[in-house]
């Protein structure tokens, strides 16, 4: 999303203006307008893209330049997103892309994916020229092609990563995903929490996007809760791979902290049940539904409860006694 400046309003709309960004990225001190379209292809953009790479800050008052109004400079808010309350010089939040027609166009709308992360998106159409997904905006976004990982099919839901073509300036969405995953080279503490966008199920465990940008796995036996498929959730980082960038995901804290809740979460289910017809034998899948946490972590907690003398531990059950 980007934050500019209402310029003025015209018939068709409010034309907005950049400002001068207060962050450690470098923009340059003027921005000088384009009046034609050859103007546009033999110009060297220095500045940042018009589809939205960064947040801008609001807290510089530099206004840029403005032309005549007939020049019809700055971007264009479309007449369906004013609202009584916005003023002149006044600073919105909006997202810039272009329109059919080739213009940046802003809107006040929220995309349902950021530029270079990672959502589920549903293909509401397919013709010769790509896919098309809902994205949350009036435009829909195209998925050429040659972004597509398999033949994609109306109506159904795809990871897809929003990318910029720096040649033509459009974004556009992609569900070859796993050549836009970031290698992970930074490391975390061992209780740091990090967002999770849950993938397809495997052998080994759980596909997740990390923090919108690494790719990442929790196995099955750290699987402590439901989950599925499009979910948002938070999880802890267990092992940066060095091989491939990858990650190791848990969804509880690593250590005590982990076991005592786990312990506390058994001990109030066996509060309510009496006697649970599962051990530390028991199959894993069996003991995820019967109190959703994985197989280890009932282990832990069992052992837990019971140096407490708070269960009974018997062949095929366990019971409360506290």
């Amino acid at each position: 999303m980007n934050e500019l400046r209402i310029l003025r309003f015209t018939s068709v709309g409010a034309y907005l203006g950049e400002l001068e960004n207060t962050t450690t990225e470098e923009f340059p001190e003027e921005i000088e307008y384009i009046d034609s379209e050859e103007e546009i292809e033999e110009a060297d953009f220095q500045e940042e893209s018009l589809s939205s790479k960064y947040t801008r800050s609001a807290k510089v008052s530099r206004e840029i330049d403005i032309k005549e109004d007939r020049d019809n400079d700055g971007v264009l808010l479309p007449n369906k997103y004013i609202t009584e309350e916005m003023e002149i010089d006044e600073i919105i939040t909006v997202f810039v892309y272009r329109d059919s027609e080739d213009r940046p166009v802003a809107t006040t709308e929220t995309p349902k994916i950021k530029m270079n992360g990672f959502a589920f998106l549903k293909v509401t159409s397919v013709n010769f020229f790509g896919a098309f997904a809902d994205w949350g905006l009036e435009k829909e976004l195209m998925i050429p092609f040659k972004e597509q990982n398999l033949k994609v099919e109306e109506g159904r839901y795809y990871l897809t990563c929003l990318l910029l073509d720096d040649k033509t300036d459009r974004v556009f969405g992609s569900t070859r995903v796993h050549r836009y995953f970031q290698f992970c080279d930074e490391q975390f503490d061992e209780n740091e929490e990090v967002s999770l966008l849950i993938c397809e199920t495997t052998d080994l465990g759980v596909k997740v996007v990390v923090n919108d940008k690494y790719s990442g796995l929790i196995f099955h036996n750290d699987i402590s809760r439901p989950i599925k498929r499009g979910d948002w959730t938070t999880g802890y980082v267990s092992k940066v791979r060095e091989e491939d960038g990858k990650l190791d995901i848990r969804l509880d804290k690593a250590g005590y902290v982990k076991i005592e809740g786990s312990a506390e979460k058994l001990l109030e289910i066996l509060k309510v049940e009496k006697t649970l017809a599962i051990t530390d034998k028991s199959d894993p899948e069996l003991i995820r539904e019967m109190v959703g946490m994985s197989k280890k972590t009932f282990k832990q907690a069992v052992g837990n409860l019971y140096k407490q003398r708070l269960i009974t531990l018997e062949k095929d059950r366990i019971t409360y006694i506290g």
